[in-house]
């Protein structure tokens, strides 16, 4: 789960890491009042869950609160092109207000998890303000880390050894240390898969202020953490994803025309790379579990056929625990339920599969069965391309 920029200063600030004073505002009178509060220069940021927004046009420097209605009546509404939301963009539907500070350096700081180490990494880079994959694939060596023992937690030494790493200076360090002590102790506090501040950067009155920021939350954690669920916003969420959490299923949209459901993550991937490789491009990635009973089949075919680009389906079932003469019943019992006019290959093995295939076949449904997963993915691309696999 992602947040915006703001409720993640908002985090931020609850935990101690220094941040600047903003306020977020979802019209422009309320960016102009936001304005006058602060007084002086502020910056206008749009509010979209993806990076790159000051290349798109959405973060504006203004020079006083009179011009900030115009500003954020620019902003808002409009349609944010960045290299993280694809060509149809995200409308902008909120903005933050902040006040500007002279920066003298920009500085990275941020949390991941390392999973070839089994370990939390802090990082920190003297080069703020550009991407760190860059970073890391032209200069890596410009990237300082420290793995954060589990049980032990991120130790003083470390941020110390940090602080000097951002090349920080006289109080600049003690900020510094406990600017990354309290990113810490945010990250921990919330379970979280990912923190960044790009920029952490030093004014000119020599303050070290995270100056944007960003968070990722554990899925699997927000069970308990109800207050961070409060803050999420469906609006920027795909809908057909927002659709599938309703049902406990797991769907993330692609670009392609073949719908797969398939139980299982790992025979999924299988899946969408042999479509691929049989000249097909998979349309989502569909994981309904391993019970796939006929109402979630029927919640699935739902979701696959929202999309308007899907022109054939492949299901791909493994039964282990589950019958596959039960899941083919519960196919069938599905599309009884939901009309399906695009065509629907199936491919089961495991337990009885034989006699699943023999139920599909003997259904009245126009079911196209398949033996292997090579088979299924040849049929499945053939149906969608008029013959030509």
């Amino acid at each position: 789960m992602k947040v915006h920029e703001y409720q993640a200063k908002g985090i931020f600030s609850d935990f101690g890491v220094p941040i600047p004073r903003g306020y977020p505002a979802f019209s422009v009178d309320e960016a102009e009042e936001a304005a006058r509060k602060i007084g002086g220069r502020v910056v206008v940021k749009a509010q979209i869950h993806a990076g790159g927004r000051g290349k798109g046009g959405g973060v504006k420097l203004v020079d006083s609160p009179d011009d900030v209605r115009r500003v954020a009546g620019e902003i808002l509404g409009m349609r944010l092109v960045t290299h993280q939301t694809g060509p149809d963009g995200q409308e902008v539907q909120r903005i933050l207000i902040e006040e500007a500070k002279p920066i003298a350096r920009e500085l990275y700081a941020g949390i991941v998890l390392d999973r070839t180490n089994g370990k939390y990494v802090l990082m920190v880079s003297t080069e703020g303000g550009v991407e760190i994959e860059k970073v890391a694939a032209e200069t890596p060596e410009l990237i300082v880390k420290e793995w954060i023992e589990p049980g032990l937690g991120l130790q003083p030494y470390q941020t110390r050894k940090l602080a000097y790493a951002l090349k920080l200076e006289g109080e600049q360090v003690k900020q510094g240390i406990k600017c990354l002590q309290a990113l810490w102790r945010a990250f921990e506090a919330n379970d979280c898969s990912l923190m960044e501040i790009n920029p952490l950067v030093v004014t000119e009155d020599g303050e070290v202020l995270a100056l944007d920021a960003k968070i990722n939350f554990d899925d699997n954690a927000l069970f308990r953490q109800p207050d961070i669920v409060g803050l999420r916003d469906l609006s920027e969420e795909n809908p057909q994803e927002v659709e599938a959490s309703k049902y406990n299923l797991n769907y993330i949209k692609l670009d392609g025309n073949v719908g797969c459901m398939v139980n299982g993550a790992g025979l999924a991937m299988a899946t969408m790379d042999i479509i691929k490789l049989h000249g097909g491009e998979p349309a989502n990635f569909l994981d309904v579990g391993g019970v796939a009973s006929s109402d979630t089949v029927a919640n699935g075919f739902r979701l696959l056929l929202s999309d308007a680009n899907v022109k054939g389906v492949l299901i791909n079932i493994f039964g282990g625990i589950v019958r596959c003469d039960r899941i083919a019943q519960g196919i069938i019992d599905a599309l009884k339920e939901v009309h399906v006019e695009v065509p629907v290959v199936v491919r089961m093995e495991g337990t009885n599969a034989p006699e699943a295939r023999k139920l599909l076949e003997a259904s009245k449904l126009k079911f196209i069965v398949a033996q292997t997963l090579e088979d299924a993915a040849s049929k499945a691309v053939a149906a969608v391309t008029g013959g030509q696999a």
